[in-house]
């Protein structure tokens, strides 16, 4: 009996996730399933897709997103990476998660506010897995429980010092039901003032519950300037303690004096990564973006800000500019603006291609939904690898490429049947054209449509198509780590 599915995309190439060779093929979806791949001359669909000259790949994995609170914010929220690619997500980074989150005052101290505003409360991980199931987004979502979270929920607004033993138990108690209850990690951020006074013995001690869920530690480490490689250790130190795979979190090399030290990180990630379970994400671009922290600011290094909530119409404009106009220096102007966000051109391009082009790598966003000047990673990550970095620089292959967002995300964070073009797995998928594919985001004008994404299914549902845009389904699900 011929085969027949509700979806057949056909004569497309293909890339199937593994970083083996593209083929041309055609690839039959039935339910939330792909069911074949290969030739199926010989079966029929409900819909046929010809796709010459173009090409399938499984749904790209954003392995670094703050997407927490837009998952559950409608199809809209999520144009920005829909249109792109994305069928899942991975929230809850850099200590910052929106569970076990419950905001007390008008606003939580920076970064929390990044996914938090007055009114959401979820006391449990649990509560926010039923959210997501309610009103499901249209990508699918993995999510880890954060440091920083959990230091507010149990210290209040006493968090500049480190934690008590009570203190402590009580985390580490939270950790566990998170883990129970959803959640495939346990994520810090050492970097910022609310989590900076953790010691590493606080983190180990919390994070213990890692061990026997099978989970995993994410961080955004302590110091990515001068520090990088202590901290690096720091971070290795954590994993081995507790037992469990380390992930480090948009990796850098960070502010000019540190440029060109990513040779020295990635030799020790490599000499480490024989010895223990180690990875990272990074974006593409030499520009990152976080809350604006006035301290932090230095002359020679260039900020715009993202968002400012005393001063809203200043988002997109350069600091320095603001300063002069203001006629103050950019601290000050700083100070005025806060609360507020700001993008920070603080990386060296040559670090951001070396750190790309290297195995250990996975594709990650790290971009920050609800910003009204938004870096343009949000927006465009995934099609700046393909078009820019793979296409027109040939820094690495598109089957590399594609592996480094799909097959090798999914297999470092234990998706089953994600990231991969194979008979079983989820109908993730996104139909593109590899000749075209290329981001149009930019720092001026960061809210845009890349191009050449031309449909995008998750879980055998079309989410996106070019032309049209959002279909305004929401087929995605909480997606858990499996322990092997």
């Amino acid at each position: 009996m011929a085969l027949r599915c509700d979806l057949i995309i056909r004569d497309a190439t293909l890339f199937d996730g593994t970083g083996g060779p593209r083929r041309v093929g055609d690839v039959g979806v039935t339910g939330e399933r792909i069911v074949a791949v290969g030739d199926l001359g010989g079966a029929s669909a409900d819909r046929e897709v010809i796709a010459t000259g173009r090409a399938v790949a499984p749904g790209f994995i954003d392995a670094h997103t703050h997407d927490d609170r837009a998952v559950l914010c409608g199809p809209s929220c999520l144009h920005c990476k829909s249109s792109q690619g994305v069928t899942t997500v991975v929230v809850g980074n850099c200590g910052v998660s929106l569970a076990p989150l419950r905001i007390t005052g008008d606003r939580p101290p920076p970064p929390l506010d990044l996914v938090g505003e007055s009114g959401l409360a979820f006391d449990s991980f649990g509560e926010y897995a039923q959210a997501l199931k309610k009103t499901p987004a249209a990508v699918n979502t993995y999510a880890l429980v954060g440091h920083q979270t959990l230091r507010y929920r149990v210290m209040g607004e006493d968090l500049y010092r480190p934690a008590r033993d009570a203190e402590i138990a009580r985390m580490r108690q939270m950790v566990a039901e998170a883990l129970a209850e959803g959640a495939s990690g346990f994520s810090t951020g050492l970097w910022y003032k609310p989590n900076m006074h953790a010691t590493t013995e606080e983190v180990i001690a919390v994070a213990e519950p890692l061990r026997a869920a099978g989970g995993m530690y994410f961080t955004h480490m302590r110091d990515e300037a001068d520090r990088v490689c202590a901290s690096i250790e720091e971070t290795l130190k954590i994993g081995k303690k507790v037992g469990v795979p380390v992930w480090i979190s948009h990796h850098k090399c960070s502010m000019p004096e540190n440029y060109g030290r990513s040779v020295q990180t990635l030799a020790l990630l490599e000499a480490s990564a024989s010895l223990q379970e180690v990875a990272y994400d990074m974006y593409p671009y030499p520009a990152g973006s976080t809350v604006l922290m006035p301290d932090r600011l230095r002359d020679d290094v260039r900020v715009i800000i993202t968002w400012s909530v005393p001063h809203p119409e200043f988002a997109g404009k350069d600091l320095a500019e603001v300063a002069r106009n203001w006629n103050m220096d950019q601290r000050a102007a700083a100070e005025k603006l806060s609360p507020a966000g700001a993008i920070t051109f603080q990386m060296d391009e040559e670090d951001v291609r070396r750190i790309m082009a290297h195995p250990m790598s996975v594709i990650g966003s790290d971009g920050i939904p609800h910003d009204d000047h938004p870096h343009p990673r949000l927006w465009g990550t995934f099609p700046r690898v393909l078009g820019f970095y793979s296409r027109q620089l040939g820094l690495l292959d598109m089957e590399t490429a594609i592996h480094k967002m799909t097959g090798r995300t999914a297999s470092l964070f234990g998706m089953v049947d994600r990231g991969v073009l194979k008979p079983g797995a989820y109908a993730d998928l996104v139909l593109f054209d590899p000749h075209k594919v290329i981001d149009r985001a930019t720092f001026e004008n960061p809210k845009q449509e890349s191009e050449g994404i031309e449909e995008v299914w998750t879980n055998g549902v079309p989410t996106f198509r070019a032309g049209t845009g959002l279909t305004g389904e929401t087929p995605g699900r909480l997606v858990r780590r499996h322990r092997a």
